[in-house]
């Protein structure tokens, strides 16, 4: 069985991105080495929200970023999804956003999606943070999904 991932925002993103500094190269590469070579090993997913902050605002990569994940399962956000969102909220795990990053953590845990892809350092792949995440989670009786980058994904287990 696949392990299923959650493809949240960046990914697509930085897939096209066009910026010419070193951290945008280097996570434009990254992020095609994995989805071009590996993604097959994995069942992807994402969510409305990754749909709608995609096709908002006017920028020059927007329709080959979209179609690269026409065609991915959407998984539902439900009234028990906006309940774990405001709960995440409450603990002050997440920016004060409903739509941002709680709600994909939120998805990522509630449909127990393996690993949560993403760019995200600041809020989502943050060791800093871990530990709260997995607290509140646990508090929530929720999967605590691992929550990682496409560099950490390119290696074959051994």
């Amino acid at each position: 069985m696949k392990r299923r991932v959650y493809i949240e925002t960046t990914i697509p993103s930085y897939y096209h991105e066009i910026r010419e500094d070193p951290e945008s190269i280097a996570k434009r590469q990254w992020t095609r080495e994995w989805w071009n070579n590996h993604r097959h090993n994995y069942e992807l997913v994402i969510s409305p929200s990754v749909m709608d902050e995609l096709e908002r605002g006017n920028y020059l990569t927007k329709v080959d970023t979209l179609k690269l994940i026409a065609g991915l399962p959407l998984l539902e956000i439900t009234e028990n999804i906006e309940d774990i969102v405001a709960e995440y909220l409450s603990h002050k795990l997440m920016p004060q956003d409903l739509g941002g990053d709680a709600l994909h953590l939120a998805l990522a845990s509630y449909y127990h999606c393996h690993l949560l892809l993403t760019w995200n350092c600041q809020n989502l792949v943050n060791a800093n943070k871990f530990e709260h995440i997995r607290h509140v989670n646990t508090l929530l009786g929720l999967f605590v999904p691992i929550i990682t980058t496409p560099y950490e994904l390119m290696y074959e287990e051994v």
